[in-house]
């Protein structure tokens, strides 16, 4: 019996640890690139949050900025007015902007033409600074690559002003491919879908981490896999139907609202498991409509990456995909560390399905009165 403990106390304490991370959890999004070429120029908006950059952290890979050891020094930075933290933005953007390369076109770097730094509002909230930057194109270019700088987390670039914009999701250190200046990128379907589907398991692993409490929630009611099977596919089908509504513009919900509601569906499914010993018909048809509020917040995700309305089904279908596989990874690693070593002792429910679901439910009870208390400071 002491491997079995062993094994709900390394659950416990990694739930916990979520828990914990939640607490001040400062996520890290991908920034936005902007760009287009007009009368010889490029120019190229960067939405993204500066404070973490010059704070040193390395963005790669990394789901909230507490998880590095410089978190105090970007605490301190994001608490900082515009005319106290511009100075330091411009001394770190003189080593940092050379580290944007442009290639096949420009015949200067870039330089930063103008730079707005949001007000302090809610210091416990990231503000997204603006960068502006311009470059001068060799004539006759007709292609580009944009080099991304390694440590730099995510950038989701996109092509203004042209029929078959480029729309594409670089990481830190990697470079596009080639970019036609004049549009008619027009992607393969195909290759379409394979660029959304990091960004839909990136969304799962390691960001989601109100989506991965909800996935063990399903999980901890029961292991045979046709229940498990049942559950996963009516939340699936459910959130694809919001996420394509909600980019399509059809349907649109106050994310004040939504997050709220998210946190809700964790305790509810958490705190069933605790009494239910079976899944009842009626909790798939719950878990469906939940299944409808955690695709508003893909929704909200997906619309702030951007999709190419020209290839619109197969970004969304990627998207979808990527999200599947990481719900299924969580699954996966659920049953690899816990449901197949104890799921068949007597004492499994007892001993990790209640303490486990209790801990979910506790997380999400914490995020549902810490999101509602938010809305009401922001409405």
């Amino acid at each position: 019996m002491g491997v079995f403990r062993l094994g709900v106390l390394l659950l416990l304490s990694s739930l916990t640890l979520c828990l914990s991370g939640s607490l001040k959890a400062h996520e890290v999004v991908p920034a936005i690139g902007n760009f287009q070429v007009s009368q010889g120029k490029l120019d190229l908006e960067i939405v993204l949050n500066i404070e973490a950059l010059v704070a040193g952290i390395d963005l790669d890979g990394r789901r909230d900025t507490d998880s590095s050891a410089l978190s105090s020094d970007y605490d301190e930075l994001r608490q900082l007015e515009e005319k106290d933290l511009a100075p330091m933005v411009q001394l770190f953007l003189e080593d940092w902007l050379p580290r944007i390369r442009v290639t096949n076109a420009l015949s200067q770097e870039l330089t930063l033409s103008q730079l707005h730094i949001p007000e302090v509002a809610d210091p416990e909230l990231p503000r997204s600074s603006v960068l502006h930057l311009q470059a001068e194109i060799e004539p006759g270019a007709s292609h580009i690559r944009v080099h991304w700088p390694r440590g730099s987390g995510a950038l989701v670039l996109r092509q203004n002003g042209v029929e078959h914009p480029y729309t594409g999701y670089v990481l830190g250190g990697e470079t596009t491919a080639s970019i036609p200046l004049n549009g008619g990128e027009n992607l393969h379907p195909s290759e379409v879908f394979g660029n959304y589907i990091p960004i839909g398991f990136d969304h799962i692993l390691p960001k989601g981490l109100d989506h991965i409490l909800f996935v063990l929630g399903l999980f901890f009611l029961s292991q045979r896999l046709t229940p498990l099977f049942l559950q996963v596919t009516c939340f699936t089908l459910a959130h694809s139907i919001t996420l394509a509504l909600g980019l399509l513009g059809l349907v649109k919900v106050d994310p004040t609202i939504v997050e709220p509601l998210i946190a809700a569906s964790i305790v509810f499914v958490a705190v069933e498991n605790i009494f239910a010993r079976r899944l009842h018909a009626w909790r798939a048809a719950l878990i469906f409509c939940f299944g409808l509020l955690h695709g508003l917040g893909f929704a909200s995700v997906l619309s702030h990456v951007g999709v190419p309305q020209d290839q619109f089904f197969a970004a969304l279908f990627g998207f979808n995909v990527g999200v599947e596989l990481g719900q299924l990874t969580v699954i996966l690693i659920a049953y690899l560390g816990l449901g197949y070593w104890f799921g068949g002792h007597p004492k499994y429910r007892g001993r990790v399905a209640i303490p486990a679901s209790v801990t979910i439910a506790l997380i999400g009870g914490y995020w549902f009165f810490e999101r509602v208390e938010l809305a009401s400071l922001l409405g």
